[in-house]
């Protein structure tokens, strides 16, 4: 049986325009109207992909920590442009290690953090996660491919892990942050980290590989310990 293929049809022949612009004066549609609706979309900002991507409760938040900004300044010196002309993008850099009780603020801090870097510039590809979601989208079932997920958030150019410690201890958790861990290490992806453990208590959830790892690549933040969430000022 003999099949037959068309070529795809190009929309700008004079015929076709024609019949167009017949059809739209018989409704009396303006041409030149459907003209600039088509041919000026409508503007999207970087800062507006930026604020659909996060948490409503964190949109508008601002880091204003100096070690937070120190961090966020140095991130966007090492930003590349791919070709001549093009945005500088996040690539490599330092991480960073956020510590604090509860409601401390580190989480708001991240992602005034990536707020940041995207109003002074620069293009990022970013991902955020709660360790605790983290490691139930990395857990082994059937259907699913862990490894290549893994994979993703590992090579992810900027990661925001937050609440790192708050799951559950055991063999598996330590592996599968110590593989993490390390290939971000390895490729200096910048990484924000949050945790609600003291820096010493860290190597007794996570090992000695992974406590290494994260004290060569992160500068160490230590919040001061108060409760913002029940500690904000009367309106």
């Amino acid at each position: 049986m003999r099949t037959h293929t068309r070529e795809p049809q190009t929309l700008g022949g004079a015929g076709t325009l024609d019949r167009m612009a017949r059809i739209l004066a018989a409704r009396n549609i303006d041409p030149a109207a459907v003209a600039a609706l088509v041919d000026e979309p409508e503007p999207f900002s970087p800062l507006d992909a930026l604020l659909a991507a996060m948490p409503p409760r964190y949109q508008g938040a601002v880091a204003d920590h100096p070690q937070v900004l120190d961090w966020a300044r140095d991130v966007a010196r090492q930003a590349v442009a791919p070709s001549i002309g093009a945005r500088r993008q996040v690539t490599t850099g330092p991480s960073l290690l956020m510590a604090g009780v509860v409601g401390a603020g580190k989480t708001h801090q991240a992602y005034g953090a990536v707020r940041h870097l995207v109003q002074t510039g620069v293009g990022v590809r970013w991902r955020a996660t709660t360790a605790a979601d983290l490691y139930a989208d990395l857990r082994p079932r059937p259907g699913v491919d862990s490894e290549r997920e893994l994979a993703a958030v590992s090579r992810c150019p900027l990661l925001i892990i937050d609440d790192l410690g708050a799951a559950k201890a055991s063999e598996w958790v330590e592996e599968v942050t110590y593989r993490l861990i390390n290939r971000r290490y390895n490729h200096m992806l910048p990484t924000l980290i949050t945790t609600n453990l003291a820096i010493k208590d860290l190597r007794a959830y996570l090992g000695d590989r992974v406590t290494s790892r994260l004290a060569q690549m992160t500068t160490r933040v230590e919040f001061e310990p108060v409760d913002r969430r029940r500690h904000r000022p009367a309106a």
